[in-house]
């Protein structure tokens, strides 16, 4: 894993404040994404299969190359879940472990804010 499980709980955390301090709702569901990602789709394949087992949505992989022309195979793992610490941090942890496990690429989570949930701050009674 090219991060260290003690940066990606550091990364779910500062992501997490990051998020709640422009705006997120801490107990808002969102959806959480996942990155993972491999030059071995085999690899990859059976991380995505152990983690629908817990329960994780997987979309199909996708292809890219990086700088140096390498081949390399992504998916993203979706989930719901609030801006909660303790519980991204429950899924840093599990999906950390898979990509070990699986030996596979784990490069942390993000999630997308609806331009309406942070609207409505600025909204207050104005229409």
């Amino acid at each position: 894993m090219s991060q260290s499980l003690n940066e990606l709980l550091e990364q779910n955390e500062q992501t997490i404040n990051a998020l709640i301090s422009d705006g997120a709702e801490p107990d808002v569901l969102y959806e959480i994404e996942h990155h993972l990602a491999s030059t071995d789709f085999t690899k990859l394949e059976k991380a995505a299969v152990e983690l629908v087992k817990l329960g994780y949505h997987v979309d199909d992989a996708d292809e890219f190359e990086d700088e140096q022309g390498k081949r390399w195979f992504a998916f993203i793992a979706a989930t719901d879940a609030e801006l909660d610490n303790n519980v991204l941090a429950r899924q840093v942890r599990e999906i950390a472990d898979v990509a070990d496990e699986c030996d596979v690429e784990y490069d942390g989570w993000g999630t997308m804010l609806d331009d309406d949930e942070l609207d409505e701050d600025y909204d207050d009674g104005e229409e």
